[in-house]
């Protein structure tokens, strides 16, 4: 690309010359993000791709001194003449191979430079090499009618060179363009880190539940997951532990500012994304308390705030969350949800269900490994049972030509329509199973479950039979289409 090429094409991002900044509303606008996005204390910056030299003038003005590039003699002479009296001085030369020898930066800077690179990998490997350890780069870059490159792929280039990527969308401030815009326009600001002992990012994620109930969120605008529905959740700051980075992250999205008592460990689970690197997730419950609404606190990341039925989640959902949560009602307490580089993001009904669950250390002898039944009819059975068991907090777990199975922590029952049966009908009444009983988690939960059985293939055992109590619990007796009786018991 000619220098005449480069100056065009970088002009056609914005319709004001000199990047808009000639607005004061504009220039105190870029000012506000860059003190943000800059160290607080004086430090060296190269600014690649200067123009001519607003954004220099800028970060100069905010005390740091700057080494300004830029490939074009005439934008680098005006870079100049701006620049006078700051200390800034003004290279010509490639933004990809500045001429700086061996000097070293604590921030390289660069705005609508890196969507013009032939080699933006090789660029970036460079310009790392330029950074003192624990510098940072700063890249403003965006997508306008398809021209330029999406946040989600320079997010992905980064990786090679370190974790901590933090992305900010700029599409939503009209001051910084002086206009609205529709199109994608962010600023990544990358850390350089020295080599070190593996580390993981640690998650939280909150399960906040009324009744059966819970609330997700649609992610929009970060480059990651656009568009799919996740817990509330976000990533522990250093010197926070869990509990606190939960209660900020609450606080920061859904406006809920939580006492630490009222989270509950749900489960811990390992987590790796498709060509990302392990992070650990913690998920914590609290209860929805009406006087404190959640909102959406962060409407420039989320679309859209709106609860929906545990035992009844969404497909469009981030697959990382849906591992946890299906995890959740099954009372799994520790998972591992490894994807292959393959991989959707999203959430696979029929995909693989790359789940692990870790059982917990303890005493196994004279536990229930698992339950079977032989059943009739296979498509029935998957039905009612499938229904009832997903009700009570299962998972599906096994499939085969002739039977299912849907597991609960390191138990499972099992519904198979053996070769071998020797029978074409269940009979509770004659020697053998008479029937399963299961825990229900209260009165409100056991009469919800009795009201939508019918629908199901359950009947209450005794027409017309209400729950009735027991011994201090409240019972209710169902029997499948095959007769298959099931007792649930609530305290």
């Amino acid at each position: 690309m000619t220098t005449t090429d480069w100056d065009a094409a970088a002009e056609s991002f914005d319709d004001e010359p000199d990047h808009g900044l000639l607005d004061p509303v504009v220039r105190r606008a870029w000012a506000q993000r860059m003190e943000t996005w800059l160290p607080h204390a004086r430090s060296e910056v190269l600014d690649l791709g200067c123009g001519t030299g607003s954004l220099s003038l800028l970060v100069a003005g905010q005390g740091h001194r700057v080494t300004a590039v830029d490939r074009s003699p005439r934008m680098a002479e005006q870079a100049r003449a701006k620049l006078a009296g700051t200390g800034t001085e003004v290279l010509v030369g490639d933004a990809g191979r500045p001429p700086v020898g061996t000097q070293r930066f604590d921030v390289i800077l660069a705005r609508h430079v890196v969507w013009l690179l032939p080699d933006p990998a090789a660029v970036l490997r460079h310009w790392f090499s330029l950074l003192r350890p624990g510098g940072r780069l700063v890249l403003i870059e965006g997508v306008w009618n398809g021209t330029g490159i999406p946040a989600a792929r320079l997010t992905e280039l980064l990786t090679a060179h370190t974790e901590r990527v933090h992305h900010e969308p700029l599409s939503g401030d009209s001051r910084l363009w002086g206009k609205e815009v529709d199109d994608e326009r962010y600023a990544l600001v990358a850390r350089a880190e020295p080599p070190r002992r593996h580390r993981e990012v640690v998650d939280v994620h909150l399960i906040l539940r009324r009744g059966p109930d819970v609330l997700l969120a649609r992610r929009a605008n970060t480059g990651y997951a656009d568009g799919l529905l996740h817990a509330p959740s976000g990533h522990a700051e250093d010197g926070e532990d869990v509990r606190e980075a939960m209660v900020r992250e609450t606080a920061e999205e859904i406006g809920i500012v939580l006492d630490p008592d009222e989270l509950r460990v749900a489960l811990v689970m390992q987590h790796r994304g498709p060509g990302g690197n392990p992070r650990m997730g913690w998920f914590f419950e609290a209860v929805h308390d009406p006087a404190r609404p959640p909102r959406n606190a962060e409407p420039d990341k989320c679309s859209e705030l709106a609860w929906f039925p545990l035992d009844a989640l969404p497909d469009d959902m981030v697959a990382y969350c849906r591992a946890g949560l299906d995890g959740y009602r099954a009372q799994e307490r520790f998972l591992i949800h490894w994807h292959e580089d393959g991989d959707p993001v999203a959430h696979a009904p029929s995909g693989p269900h790359r789940v692990v669950p870790l059982p917990v250390a303890g005493p196994r002898t004279g536990r229930v490994h698992h339950i079977e039944l032989w059943v009739p009819d296979l498509a029935e059975a998957e039905a009612e049972w499938g229904w009832l068991l997903g009700e009570l907090g299962h998972v599906p777990y096994q499939h085969w030509a002739h039977g299912r199975s849907w597991r609960r922590g390191d138990t499972y029952v099992v519904a198979e329509r053996s070769p071998d049966l020797t029978g074409t009908a269940h009979d509770r009444l004659r020697p053998g199973l008479n029937h399963l009983a299961f825990h229900v988690e209260d009165r409100a939960t056991l009469d919800a479950l009795v009201a939508r059985a019918p629908g199901h293939g359950w009947r209450p055992l005794v027409p017309g039979a209400r729950p009735r109590e027991s011994g201090g619990h409240h019972t209710a007796c169902l029997e499948n289409t095959a007769g298959y009786e099931v007792e649930l018991v609530a305290p």
